[in-house]
């Protein structure tokens, strides 16, 4: 502990140097900016302004100080198109848009708008203190999961789906499975083969993340409103002062608590990252609470947990990339790709030979986190007020930033074409009833289900065995049987009650 006291002292001498200071700031906030753009998120925001801060002659620590807070930052930005658009800025907001946007709906924008920012807040500083006192010890147990262990953890998450949105299940298994199919197209990356790409050389690497959340959600989005204005039922919706309240933060305490603790534990497995996170914790919430049916209508625990837990899995994908140089997430990857760039190797050596860096990182995340919510929460009210913005000028306004988001970061005019497609199924899918959430989940969960599961058989030889050898994927699949039956016996339990009072 005396290590980490005497590490975090001389980092924060490091990160309270009046120019990180403002760097910190500058990205937390130009960061909040380019995640409240829908479908950019953290990773193609590092990945855009990594060029800059390197061709800036910056030092390595205040670099990488920058490029932190803009991964914080766009974390937290990204919440705001899911609430107010219902446009999720990243695959971790996904499960904000349940009850973060009915909230909005509601008239609660702002209420919803802070409740997010403290509930990140919570799960981010959390994280942080984690990963300072337990980072290495936690690092080397995660690097441990080997690839049978990830599939027991992709069956959980994929169970959790059965109980996650929407009151039939039979419709959000058909949305996973969707999603499911859509992360198959491309050319198989083990053997080589061609995989539904119906002679479209476009689409032989695969459809790409961005492609699809944007237009599920951002071109489905864009239909369902020109829908409401062509049929008259288009309305503004309502904006009042409403902000969080100690009975929200009452009512969220453990909620809040139990998601960061499922984020940042989830957060350093290596390629699971915020959208497994927030789901898992989601889930947890909603099998936890005696009113579920609240959940998907605007519940402030709906809200917290996924907020909480995506923040927390950000600070988690930090301890396998600075302990053992492993990336834990897509954004960490590219901060890894930046300590290389500036020819530093990170790993357990680091913290004894380049302590500036390391501690210098960890005590900007704190401050960071502090920053986050100064920043935010006065612009609640400022944010909450894209809600009045009249139909005629919102609706070509979702269109450009969908549009421009897809071709900012891919550059090819086949997946502008792609995202209508997919925007036209998606608001098709919304006209039958089905939650858009389940096919993300299930196109984000389905590559790293799949490619885990041929590791696993390849390492065996084709002994489907080895999935149940470990201690560790046998609790996962415990869990997954109790996330099963538990919700069945519950629920037959409330009708007998019910039966017996009537």
């Amino acid at each position: 502990m005396e290590t980490v006291l005497s590490g975090l002292a001389g980092g924060f001498g490091v990160a309270l140097h009046p120019f990180n200071l403002f760097l910190v700031l500058v990205g937390c906030f130009g960061g909040t900016l380019i995640g409240a753009l829908p479908g950019i998120g953290p990773t193609n925001g590092v990945a855009i302004l990594l060029p800059i801060a390197y061709g800036l002659g910056l030092p390595v620590e205040s670099a990488l100080i920058l490029l932190a807070g803009i991964y914080y930052g766009a974390e937290y930005g990204g919440r705001i198109s899911s609430i107010l658009l219902n446009v999720p800025g990243d695959s971790g907001a996904v499960m904000t848009t349940l009850d973060g946007h009915p909230m909005a709906v509601n008239g609660e924008a702002g209420r919803a708008l802070s409740l997010s920012a403290v509930a990140s807040f919570i799960g981010g500083t959390f994280a942080v203190v984690l990963m300072s006192v337990f980072g290495p010890l936690l690092a080397s147990y995660a690097i441990s999961f080997s690839p049978a262990d990830y599939v027991a953890l992709m069956v959980f998450a994929f169970a959790s789906l059965a109980s996650l949105v929407g009151k039939d299940p039979l419709k959000t298994l058909i949305a996973a499975l969707i999603g499911l199919m859509l992360a198959t197209v491309g050319i198989d990356a083990s053997t080589g083969i061609k995989r539904y790409d119906f002679g479209i050389p476009d689409i032989l690497a695969g459809i790409d993340f961005l492609v699809v959340i944007i237009g599920l959600f951002g071109i489905g989005e864009l239909l369902h409103l020109v829908e409401q204005q062509v049929t008259g039922r288009m309305s503004l919706l309502k904006l009042d002062k409403s902000f969080v309240s100690k009975a929200d933060l009452l009512l969220t305490k453990w909620t809040i608590a139990r998601g960061s603790v499922i984020g940042f534990f989830v957060g350093i497995l290596p390629g699971t990252g915020a959208s497994v996170a927030s789901a898992v914790a989601y889930g947890t919430e909603k099998r936890l609470a005696r009113d579920s049916e609240k959940f998907g209508t605007g519940d402030p625990r709906g809200l917290a947990a996924p907020e909480s837990a995506n923040n927390a899995a950000a600070g988690g994908a930090m301890v396998p990339m600075l302990t053992l140089g492993i990336p834990g997430s897509g954004t960490t990857a590219m901060l890894l790709g930046a300590l290389l760039l500036f020819n530093v190797q990170p790993g357990p050596l680091m913290f004894q030979q380049r302590p500036e860096i390391a501690w210098g990182l960890i005590a900007s995340m704190y401050i960071g986190n502090v920053a986050l919510l100064v920043i935010n929460l006065p612009l609640v009210g400022l944010f909450a007020r894209m809600l009045t913005i009249p139909p005629r000028y919102l609706t070509p306004l979702i269109g450009v930033l969908a549009f421009v988001g897809v071709y900012a970061v891919i550059g090819n005019t086949f997946d502008l074409k792609l995202a209508i497609g997919l925007g036209i199924f998606g608001w098709i899918l919304r006209k039958l009833d089905f939650q858009l959430a389940p096919v993300i989940l299930g196109f984000v969960l389905g590559s790293l289900f799949e490619n885990n599961l041929r590791r696993a058989l390849s390492m065996s030889g084709g002994d489907w065995s080895i999935l149940l050898e470990s201690f560790d994927s046998q609790a996962l699949y415990v869990l997954t049987a109790l996330t099963i039956v538990i919700p069945v016996i519950v629920g037959r339990r409330r009708l007998r009650m019910a039966a017996q009072k009537q």
